[in-house]
């Protein structure tokens, strides 16, 4: 019967050594790492990436991270390349071919294709004397010592490898290309990750309805706006300019602080000089305002006009926080 400190063990075991694996690359980066980053950067083409088994799932993930990081990418199963979607490649074309061995039967079938196109080809594998590291124009080395599994055996530390070069070759694109934050928006409009990118205060307090009250309207009013509009708050204006902010907390405030409220107004149970945050503002940084300063609701303006509200559950519904 395992325990936990025999399952903890061999977690640390596996990580430990797919760490040491990993940072064992930086050693192998050489002149050729750099000559296909620089050759993917100046093609005009795409980068068509392929494998076979556990390769080909990290082939698969890699091309997913070079499309969201601003290099065009498609995956191409080695097998089902030599069997009908070789024509998935291009003219111009860059073909990266992972292989742990690099002599896997489908990838050497695969290669004397690539080479007769006149593709430039990037190997990854692990095995210089491979006949993928021969062939190839430029070799990414990948070499580990043992995979993870105690029978060396079950491709662990191999496909970690080959994960961090490639990742090490989209973030060089990346910098290279000066990608930005507001490229990668571009790429990831959808979910949190995309809204904390472009989603903005303008986007959120257009939902909201929008509390405000003179500064001379009656409590018993006041309390009535922030009930009605459903935001907690409500800004006061006086001749159209914001002079303060009622919140529930006011009127809690308030109520234990006075035993006859009939002849209150706005103005007597207000915060003045409240915080406010630009509709042009990203929402991520309205979040990080509203944390800073233990506050549940922003006034927003657009330029010198009371626009609205955002409060932190719009931020919370929107999956920015």
């Amino acid at each position: 019967m395992s325990d936990t400190k025999s399952i903890l063990s061999i977690a640390k075991r596996t990580l430990e050594i797919e760490s040491k694996a990993i940072a064992n690359l930086i050693g192998l980066l050489d002149d050729q790492f750099a000559q296909a980053v620089q050759y993917i950067l100046e093609s005009d083409g795409r980068v068509i990436v392929s494998g076979v088994g556990k390769s080909a799932i990290i082939a698969s993930k890699i091309v997913a991270t070079l499309n969201s990081t601003g290099t065009p990418a498609i995956f191409m199963h080695a097998a089902d390349a030599i069997h009908g979607d070789l024509g998935t490649i291009q003219q111009n074309d860059v073909v990266i071919c992972l292989s742990k061995s690099g002599n896997t039967p489908e990838i050497k079938a695969l290669l004397p294709l690539i080479k007769i196109a006149n593709h430039k080809l990037i190997g990854i594998t692990g095995n210089m004397d491979s006949v993928l590291a021969k062939q190839a124009d430029f070799v990414l080395n990948t070499y580990v010592e043992k995979e993870a599994c105690p029978n060396n055996l079950a491709p662990t530390t191999s496909t970690s490898a080959q994960m961090a070069m490639g990742d090490a070759l989209a973030i060089c694109l990346l910098e290279l290309k000066g990608f930005s934050s507001s490229d990668f928006a571009k790429y990831h409009p959808g979910g949190a990750l995309g809204k904390k990118l472009y989603l903005r205060v303008a986007d959120i307090v257009v939902n909201n309805q929008k509390p405000q009250v003179d500064i001379n309207t009656k409590v018993k009013d006041v309390i009535v706006e922030i009930s009605e509009k459903m935001l907690g708050v409500t800004a006061v204006l006086d001749q159209g300019k914001l002079v303060g902010i009622v919140t529930d907390g006011d009127v809690r405030r308030m109520l234990s602080k006075y035993d006859n409220i009939s002849g209150l107004t706005a103005r007597d149970i207000m915060t003045s000089n409240p915080k406010t945050i630009d509709v042009d503002t990203l929402a991520i940084k309205a979040l990080k305002l509203l944390q800073e300063k233990s506050i549940s609701q922003l006034l927003a303006f657009d330029g010198d006009e009371y626009a609205g509200v955002v409060h932190i559950h719009n931020l919370i519904n929107e999956g920015i926080l």
